[in-house]
């Protein structure tokens, strides 16, 4: 199962350049990397990133992080996929996509 991970386009770059990312500023105050599924990649754009220009969409495979994914219920009582103990690594990156804003949201090209 693919997972989702939302990056600015300064953490991208160092995720691009550095191989690694430890997390955006939520990510190290709550001690996880937050990702989101197909379903909720959507709402969590929308209410995170609302009119952030420059974002990328990392697809990540779930199998990937073994015990290190963690399902934990958040927002309205869903269970979203949280990667404890390590950092985001480029090479487990399946694909990554630019999210443009059409008239004010952004749209995710998952397929």
């Amino acid at each position: 199962m693919l997972i989702y991970k939302i990056l600015t386009s300064e953490q991208w770059a160092t995720l691009e350049s550095t191989g690694t990312f430890a997390g955006a500023p939520i990510d190290l105050a709550d001690g996880y990397i937050h990702t989101s599924t197909a379903a909720q990649a959507q709402e969590t754009t929308d209410k995170h990133f609302a009119g952030q220009d420059g974002l990328m969409l990392a697809a990540l495979d779930s199998d990937t992080y073994g015990d290190d994914l963690i399902w934990e219920v958040s927002r309205g009582g869903a269970e979203f996929p949280h990667i404890y103990n390590r950092p985001l690594k480029l090479s487990e990156v399946v694909w990554a996509r630019p999210m443009p804003l059409v008239e004010g949201r952004h749209v995710l090209d998952m397929s």
